[in-house]
């Protein structure tokens, strides 16, 4: 395997797919499922031929590219060790990216240097409507191509396990699962630890939802509700319960990019309230100065490239924005306010994070639009770049967040995603050595370093 230093393109991923089919014609096939909005291929890869099928989806997330990496990882073991595949019965089909349009236009970061400033302020992620994991209307009404496909695929194969992998831009490592897998959480922990990645033990995507030990989190049943809890508890119908009349469990396996100690620290905060006003009250004064920002450069943007795309998920995110401020602000009216779960620092930890995401992101996709616009009559970019810088510190000085080098990232996606197959398909394996962990802790798989 060649030493792994940063994200593979959508062009890449394609290339690296093709060859292995060509090298490999009696294990490996390559097919076209679909095509994206732009005309790009959807592209699935197929490992063995046995009767248990195993779909792991990549790229549903434009910013999220570390699932690229892994998929083509996954099809290098499977290849190497027939136990993953005759010996579990077992075909691997590994969708290379669900949303490839959106993984180009992250291109401006995505081959390196890996820094905050550059990623996000050339971070893109399209409008929650136009995500194709999500089914707001149901899966009749689906809209995108995208999701038709992976739709399609999913009652096709009907698999016993599915993998949706994901990407933290910062934080730690946590999976959420639609059915229990007992014996994930220590899986994950040995992973973590032996990759250096901290677990997310308060993850903000799970603020509501149930345990099922540390950072693992069992994702709800889908329920009615305005967008704004659609956007931010994923509390509408989407594909990972899809497949789950066919008895799939789906694992949606998180990998973060920049580590932050703090998100894997389970003691009780010093004061919770404090933070959690501060927090909120940051999160409000940040979305002032954005809205403020955005006032600005909207008059100018009509003949910008690609505005309307642009601004969607801006849009989105300063819908948010405020009720996510009353909802954590302790002296909010119970009217605004959810009730908390139990409150630890990692939990505060994960709340301050995403306050700050949601901020730099808008700041990011505000950059874009005028760089795109080819002018600044607003005179707004040099504020645009003083809030990047100084927010990005923060995640670099307050937070502690570190880079994690991408083989590491992909190699403990990798082993989760394994971990995941073993339980789910149930049973001991010929792939699990007695007396040792499995491949999903990584016992017997060799460390890949950068």
């Amino acid at each position: 395997m060649t030493r792994l230093l940063r994200y593979p393109t959508v062009d890449e991923l394609g290339t690296r797919a093709a060859d292995l089919a060509a090298r490999h014609p009696r294990d490996v096939r390559l097919r076209r499922v679909g095509t994206s909005r732009a005309g790009t291929p959807l592209w699935l890869l197929s490992v063995g031929r046995g009767g248990r099928q195993v779909l792991v989806v990549a790229g549903p997330h434009a910013n999220e590219p570390v699932g690229g990496a892994t998929v083509l990882r996954l099809a290098e073991r499977a290849l190497a060790d027939p136990r993953l595949t005759e010996g579990a019965d077992a075909t691997w089909n590994l969708l290379l990216c669900l949303d490839p349009d959106g993984l180009r236009r992250n291109e401006g970061w995505l081959t390196g240097p890996y820094t905050l400033g550059r990623y996000f302020r050339n971070f893109f992620r399209p409008g929650f409507l136009e995500q194709p994991e999500w089914l707001p209307d149901g899966a009749a009404a689906a809209a995108l191509p995208e999701t038709r496909a992976l739709l399609r695929l999913q009652d096709e194969l009907r698999p016993v396990l599915q993998c949706s992998l994901h990407g933290v831009d910062v934080g730690g490592g946590f999976v959420e699962l639609t059915r229990d897998l007992p014996g994930i959480a220590r899986r994950l922990a040995h992973a973590a630890a032996r990759l250096g990645v901290p677990r997310e033990l308060g993850a903000y995507d799970a603020l509501y939802w149930p345990g099922l030990g540390p950072a693992v989190y069992r994702i709800p049943p889908p329920r009615r509700g305005d967008l704004t809890a659609a956007i931010t508890e994923a509390a509408v119908e989407s594909t990972w319960f899809h497949p789950h009349r066919h008895g799939t469990v789906t694992a949606v396996v998180e990998a973060p990019m920049w580590g932050v100690a703090a998100v894997a620290d389970g003691s009780p905060p010093a004061d919770a309230e404090a933070t959690l006003r501060t927090v909120s009250g940051t999160l409000r004064h940040d979305t002032a100065l954005l809205r403020h920002l955005l006032a600005l450069v909207r008059p100018h943007l009509a003949a910008a490239p690609d505005a309307a795309r642009l601004l969607a998920p801006v849009d989105d995110y300063l819908l948010v924005c405020p009720r996510l401020a009353d909802a954590w602000d302790p002296d909010a009216g119970a009217a605004a306010r959810r009730p908390l779960p139990p409150l630890s620092t990692a939990r505060l930890a994960a709340l301050r994070i995403a306050g700050r995401r949601l901020a730099l992101r808008t700041a990011g996709l505000l950059h874009q639009l005028v760089r795109h616009a080819g002018h600044d009559p607003a005179g707004v970019l040099p504020e645009l770049d003083r809030l990047i810088d100084a927010w990005c510190a923060d995640y670099r000085d307050g937070c502690a967040a570190r880079w994690i080098p991408v083989a590491r990232q992909c190699e403990y996606q990798t082993r989760v995603v394994l971990a995941a197959f073993e339980l789910a398909a149930r049973g001991p394996h010929p792939w699990s050595r007695s007396g040792e962990p499995g491949w999903g802790c990584g016992a017997a798989v060799p460390m890949h370093r950068e």
